[in-house]
């Protein structure tokens, strides 16, 4: 599979009052990680992506994560991301946050690929693009 490779820093607004990052910031950095890992196979923003396959999104329908070890103000961590399963509109991915070369987070995710009316909240999954498939699935 794909592996899509992003380094972040931990910015000061990531932080608690004692400088270690805020839980909910790996949800965020995990949410752009997805669509990094999506431009890269496709080789397009996600909007020309959104554009080109006329849909709506890949919003998340459920996400849990194992936390190993603290992140703080200042550490630069390497996420790396990869889809681990196909269906026929939903596909899961895999976060693997990494502070020195140790594994500080563990990040999972499962998306829906919709097409619909989002503003009236009547969203539909929709089969994934055969060549997202192909391009995810290379190593």
């Amino acid at each position: 599979m794909l592996v899509n490779t992003r380094l972040v820093r931990i910015e000061w607004g990531d932080c608690d009052p004692a400088g270690i990052i805020y839980y909910p910031r790996y949800f965020a950095f995990f949410d752009a990680s997805t669509s990094a890992l999506i431009e890269r196979a496709l080789g397009m923003n996600k909007r020309d992506y959104l554009k080109k396959y006329d849909f709506d999104g890949h919003p998340l329908v459920n996400t849990h994560c194992r936390f190993l070890l603290p992140t703080r103000f200042g550490d630069d961590v390497v996420i790396e991301s990869t889809v681990t399963q196909f269906r026929r509109s939903s596909f899961d991915v895999r976060h693997q946050l990494t502070k020195d070369g140790t594994v500080a987070v563990e990040g999972f995710e499962t998306r829906v690929w919709v097409k619909g009316d989002p503003a009236r909240g009547q969203m539909k999954g929709v089969p994934l693009p055969r060549d997202l498939i192909e391009r995810l699935s290379r190593g």
